[in-house]
């Protein structure tokens, strides 16, 4: 369960530093937010995957 509120918790902080970068326009930051936004969401799902196979 940590994990889980770990990897919304990352989608979360990428989707702020998304906005921050954008409301900026600072493109680094901007492109750090979608990267940990899309780690966050693949982790999300590998989680997924794995607990669907664990049955």
């Amino acid at each position: 369960m940590g994990q889980a509120i770990r990897n919304t918790a990352q989608t979360a902080k990428g989707r702020i530093k998304e906005a921050i970068g954008r409301t900026t326009h600072d493109r680094q930051t901007q492109r750090e937010g979608r990267a940990d936004r899309s780690m966050g969401n693949l982790k999300q799902a590998a989680a997924k995957a794995r607990k669907a196979f664990k049955r």
